[in-house]
């Protein structure tokens, strides 16, 4: 079995609770069904934020999801000028028979501009 990382990021509406987890929540099953991945198969997820969304820890709505046995590690986006507000990223680390090539990033509403050349 190899071990994949799998990138995701979204854009929240505002900084509220509510959207974070909703939003937050949706990049991750996403992810998980897009690369037909489970809990089990999952090792380890970062996520950061930028530093405008302060409501909620993004790992909140991991464990939500039912990700809460998955070691899960949060931290703050560095702060760099013109960069895209509200943003969650994600770097999903999973045991994945795939090729590099197969693996499927996720990027949603206005982060899709981030990684054009990964968003699906």
């Amino acid at each position: 079995m190899r071990v994949r990382a799998i990138r995701g990021a979204t854009q929240l509406d505002q900084d509220s609770a509510l959207q974070m987890s909703e939003s937050v929540g949706e990049l991750l099953t996403q992810m998980l069904e897009a690369n037909k991945l489970s809990k089990d198969d999952l090792i380890s997820v970062i996520l950061t934020a930028t530093q405008d969304l302060t409501s909620d820890f993004p790992a909140a709505a991991a464990r939500k999801i039912g990700l809460g046995s998955v070691p899960l590690l949060c931290s703050v986006e560095i702060d760099v000028p013109g960069a895209l507000p509200r943003v969650v990223r994600v770097l999903m680390h999973a045991n994945l028979d795939a090729e590099l090539s197969e693996v499927k990033h996720i990027y949603l509403k206005g982060a899709s501009v981030l990684r054009k050349d990964l968003a699906q």
